[in-house]
This record gives C-alpha cells, structure tokens and sequence, in this order.
C-alpha cells in the first residue's frame, strides 16, 4: 500500500508537496491490484480494529495518513 518509489522520492516529506502528493497517491490507490487491497482492509476493518504503520514523525503527512482516511469512508 506504499507509494511507489518514484513518488516517495519526489515526495521527500515535503510539507509544501503534501496536497499533490496526496492527489498522486489516490491516483495510485486507483491501480486493479491496490483497490483490491483497499477491498481487502475493508474486510478486515469489518472484523476488527486495524493499524496502520508508517515510518515517518509527521504522521499527519504521510501516506498513512491518507490511507487510513479513505478506509475511514
């Protein structure tokens, strides 16, 4: 559910490239294989609390972040 290595790599943590990187994520949340995976964490949502990892301090922009709020909907 990463993004892909490109992106991180532009990303850089960059706070000021947040919003396009969150709209290049869900782009790539959009790919056959990641919506299934999305389908699946649904699933498991469904059956029990889920946690997200990330390796990151900022939390607050970072995949993860975006993750968990489209699993939120």
């Amino acid at each position: 559910m990463a993004p892909s290595t490109e992106l991180r790599k532009w990303y850089a943590h960059d706070p000021e490239r947040f919003e396009e990187f969150e709209r290049r994520y869900k782009t790539e949340l959009t790919q056959p294989v990641r919506t299934e995976a999305i389908d699946y964490l649904h699933h498991l949502l469904r059956l029990q609390p889920l946690t997200l990892l990330a390796a990151t301090k900022h939390t607050e922009i970072s995949a993860a972040f975006i993750l968990a709020a489209l699993l939120r909907d």
